[in-house]
């Protein structure tokens, strides 16, 4: 925030706690379930600076999950790309990266979030999804797999089909 600027977080640990669940409670796969149960922290709130606006300025945050063997995380913030994008992929630490980052890692829902986080890509939830045409939904094209085999598989195919779509993603949430 800027020096005399009152803006505050209006949510609180408790309420954040809240929307998780809720959002958990829409999940069927106890693998999700359970890894992000196992990644989730008490929230936190902490000062993020926020890259687009005036120099030293900054907004509160409350830090939800962290991910330790990649220095990232989740936050949920009402302001900079809240609230319509409140949930955040952020660095735990380090430094010049502990701003708010740029607005491709925010998101509308903390699952959103998390399933573009590296946290996620640990699971093997992952497949090649394909689309012929800018009209044409996805369908997956693989059983569920590692990230890594997953891409190599979309590399492959890219490379063998260039007339069709191939992209990596998970079918376990929408």
């Amino acid at each position: 925030m800027m020096p005399g600027d009152e803006r505050n977080s209006t949510v609180s640990g408790d309420s954040l706690t809240r929307l998780i669940e809720n959002e958990l409670a829409r999940l069927d796969d106890d693998r999700v379930i359970g890894h992000i149960r196992r990644l989730l922290i008490t929230p936190s709130p902490q000062t993020r600076a926020w890259d687009y606006g005036e120099p030293g300025e900054a907004y509160p945050c409350w830090l939800v999950l962290a991910h330790p063997e990649s220095n990232t995380g989740i936050a949920y913030c009402e302001f900079g790309f809240g609230p319509k994008n409140p949930w955040g992929l952020l660095f735990l630490d380090g430094d010049g990266y502990l701003s708010m980052g740029m607005d491709s890692g925010w998101f509308r829902r903390f699952l959103d979030a998390y399933f573009d986080s590296i946290a996620a890509t640990e699971l093997p939830i992952w497949r090649v999804f394909q689309r012929r045409g800018n009209t044409q939904p996805q369908v997956p094209v693989t059983d569920e797999g590692s990230w890594e085999a997953t891409w190599a598989e979309v590399k492959r195919l890219r490379k063998e089909n260039p007339d069709s779509r191939y992209d990596c993603g998970q079918s376990v949430y929408e």
